[in-house]
């Protein structure tokens, strides 16, 4: 049972169907949004939904068999988690106090496409971890925008308080510029007042977009960098342990070979004891 769950757990055949019941499962979602098309195929659609969530069951059950005889190894894995939570979500009724927590999970299992594919799960695992470096960044981020809003409040507010009349819209406005649309119309008000105002906010766009935003970009690269390398780490730990394990299966059967060699030898003496003569026997001893 527990060989068997191995082969079809690791199967690319069937990781393959799996992932195409994902891609199933996110355009049946999609297609409960039209409320003319559930209200004519309601029943065909919930006998899809309750497939697909067969189909999960079954993958998940059969991923968690492969883990025996220690089962507890499955949850040691954060996907694996990730996968039995969406799954046990799915389950819940539909109907009653749990239907919203129903339908979330039922959107959820969309993202079980991250799990899915390896790719994916570098990325969303780079981002994860880019998150604590990402700290500095914001903090630099954060004080940038706060002398720039407090210093755009002065030069500003009079003449365009739509943009710059108090500190929270300052800081709104240069949220704005930093998606790079619309400031030049922005730019052109204050230039109105202040000829001088292209320096404020060429300097904003030049320190806040052109070298922070690269900064977040830098940190995400060079995270993806480390988990690229750990997993190369992770994959040469796994092939030398079974290089290891082999050589030591090696051995074994060697060992047995040679067991099995010498009980042949030693059945071959006693039957030549027990069926030839005894002047024959002398000579074989001999």
């Amino acid at each position: 049972m527990v060989s068997w769950a191995r082969r079809i757990a690791y199967d690319r055949r069937f990781q393959t169907f799996v992932m195409l019941v994902i891609l199933g499962n996110a355009v049946l979602v999609g297609l409960e949004t039209f409320p003319d098309l559930v209200a004519a195929q309601h029943g065909l659609l919930e006998l899809a939904n309750v497939a697909i969530l067969a189909i999960f069951i079954f993958e998940l059950a059969v991923r968690m068999i492969a883990y025996w005889p220690r089962p507890g190894a499955f949850f040691r894995d954060g996907w694996n988690v990730f996968d039995f939570v969406i799954v046990a979500l799915s389950l819940l009724p539909a109907a009653g106090s749990f239907a919203t927590v129903a339908r979330l999970a039922r959107l959820l299992r969309v993202l079980r496409l991250i799990s899915a594919f390896p790719e994916l799960r570098l990325i969303v695992g780079t981002m994860l971890r880019s998150l604590g470096s990402m700290g500095s960044v914001l903090l630099l981020m954060a004080l940038v925008m706060y002398v720039y809003a407090v210093l755009g409040y002065h030069l500003f507010s009079a003449a365009d308080p739509a943009h710059w009349g108090t500190l929270g819209t300052s800081l709104r406005t240069l949220f704005e510029i930093l998606t790079l649309e619309g400031w030049v119309e922005i730019q052109a008000t204050s230039l109105e007042v202040t000829p001088l105002a292209w320096i404020f906010y060429g300097s904003h766009v030049l320190i806040a977009v052109f070298v922070v935003v690269n900064l977040f970009i830098a940190v995400v690269l060079n995270n993806l960098e480390n988990v690229r390398s750990e997993q190369r780490a992770e994959e040469a730990a796994r092939e030398s342990e079974l290089l290891v394990r082999l050589v030591q299966l090696r051995g074994d059967i060697e060992l047995l070979e040679q067991e099995l060699r010498t009980a042949a030898a030693r059945n071959r003496r006693t039957d030549g004891r027990a069926t030839g003569t005894a002047p024959e026997v002398a000579a074989a001893e001999a």
